[in-house]
């Protein structure tokens, strides 16, 4: 776990620097990133199911779960708060499988989902939920690559810099969310 500093990743992200992170390190992720929810999910996994090119080439890329709000005069895209990512389990691993590098979400993933992290070596990254705003803050540009009749839920291609979030499931299959209440609980105190 990063105690210091947050560790500044650059999307598209490589193989070797989803290798180097580890569940609790902080980072702070620039470049280009693409967006999708449950509908666009949906689209792409049915699209790999029948053998089809994707809209957008996935490979060593990072989904964000999101759907911003509309943009407000001078900014490329409204609030931008992580959606749950267990939304998206059903199709996540066929995603890994083609490519898919990183996700960046907010809640737990499913043992299928963990799995393939580990399978396919990449990595789950959990943005601020409630922080809508501030994650909104880090977005440069923001376009749709795909999907415009899903609105809000369209693919996105997004410029961000230094977006704050942390790394929940790595590689090896460390799960922040399964070790750090272990790490916080009182001695001789059970969970309920």
């Amino acid at each position: 776990m990063s105690a210091g500093k947050p560790l500044p990743l650059t999307a598209p992200l490589s193989a070797e620097a989803v290798e180097l992170l580890r569940a609790g390190d902080r980072v702070l992720l620039g470049g280009v990133l693409y967006t999708g929810r449950d509908a666009a999910h949906r689209r792409l996994f049915e699209l790999l199911r029948r053998g089809e090119a994707l809209p957008v080439d996935l490979r060593g890329q990072v989904i964000y779960y999101v759907g911003p709000t509309p943009a407000p005069p001078g900014r490329p895209i409204g609030a931008a708060g992580p959606t749950t990512a267990g939304r998206m389990d059903a199709y996540t691993p066929a995603l890994l499988a083609y490519g898919l590098r990183a996700m960046i979400g907010k809640g737990m993933r499913s043992p299928q989902v963990v799995e393939a992290i580990v399978r396919y070596h990449a990595v789950y990254l959990a943005g601020m939920a409630g922080a809508g705003a501030l994650m909104a803050s880090c977005i440069r540009q923001a376009e749709v690559a795909a999907y415009p009749d899903l609105g809000p839920e369209a693919i996105y291609r997004l410029v961000v810099e230094e977006m704050p979030l942390i790394v929940i499931n790595d590689c090896l299959g460390n799960d922040l969310y399964r070790s750090a209440p272990e790490q916080w609980r009182r001695p001789g105190k059970e969970r309920p």
